[in-house]
């Protein structure tokens, strides 16, 4: 609504002004009015909505940052999450497995540890798999390292993950392999079940239904291997950021100062036989 609020204003008035953050937080009270469903919304996250878009339009107003113009969210982005900010106690870490969020109330959860420091924000979010998962802003003191007074340069590569101005090599993460074949198999089984359930739904000549299902959430081994490719896909890829969380902390402890290389990754990338490891 903010967006296209600002698009037909500019074609109205190329002379208007640019409404800000805190403009667009005073018209909430009329779209409220105007839009009831907003109410259901968490206040906090549609301020949030507002900063974003206003942080967005900055940037393309920004010569040298070159971002494109802010586009509407697609509503099949199967990754949809909120951001809400911690305003009067409205967020609190109850118990080890409690946690109090913004219209939701007491919410049940897992976690590996419990961070202790003041609460600045929340964001929850759905992902293709239909877990939930909330991120918690903490601000802590006292999180700086021992200055170590050492410098290091670091090479990225395909063989090794890294190679440092001192010798040493990261490999590239292989526990990938067996998963990466595991997800092959799932996505070719996927598409063949996608072409079955296309041809279940096909029409003959007197535009009759040959079968009575006419969506593909009708299809549960179809729906099955949906599951399943994402399941791995998120496997690989937590994997894989938790190697490089681990591999990013253990060079900032170790080094004051830390030089990498800048790499053009995006014609990198054209390369087909080599994107893959690029990636």
């Amino acid at each position: 609504q903010m967006l296209n609020m600002h698009i037909e204003r500019y074609k109205n008035n190329k002379q208007a002004n640019f409404q800000g953050r805190y403009s667009m937080d005073v018209m909430l009270k009329a779209l409220k009015i105007e839009y009831p469903w907003l109410k259901q919304a968490e206040s906090t996250s549609l301020q949030r909505v507002n900063r974003d878009l206003d942080d967005a339009f900055q940037r393309f107003f920004n010569p040298s940052l070159q971002n494109g113009f802010p586009r509407f969210k697609s509503k099949k982005k199967p990754n949809q999450s909120y951001t809400s900010k911690f305003v009067n106690n409205n967020i609190q870490i109850v118990d080890e497995h409690h946690v109090k969020l913004p219209k939701l109330g007491l919410v049940y959860f897992k976690a590996g540890r419990i961070l202790n420091g003041k609460l600045r924000a929340v964001t929850v979010r759905v992902n293709s798999r239909k877990q939930y998962q909330a991120s918690i802003l903490v601000e802590s003191e006292n999180q700086t390292f021992k200055k170590t007074k050492k410098s290091v340069g670091i090479d990225l590569g395909l063989k090794s993950l890294t190679i440092t101005s001192d010798g040493q090599k990261e490999d590239i993460l292989k526990v990938d392999d067996g998963l990466n074949k595991q997800l092959r198999n799932w996505e070719r089984k996927k598409s063949r079940r996608y072409e079955n359930a296309k041809k279940a739904m096909a029409f003959d000549k007197h535009d009759k239904v040959l079968f009575p299902r006419t969506d593909l959430k009708q299809f549960p081994r179809y729906q099955q291997a949906v599951r399943t490719v994402a399941k791995l896909k998120k496997h690989i890829a937590e994997r894989r950021r938790d190697n490089l969380h681990k591999l990013t902390t253990r060079l900032v402890k170790d080094y004051d100062t830390i030089v990498v290389e800048n790499l053009s990754v995006k014609n990198m990338m054209k390369n087909h036989h080599l994107s893959a490891s690029i990636a």
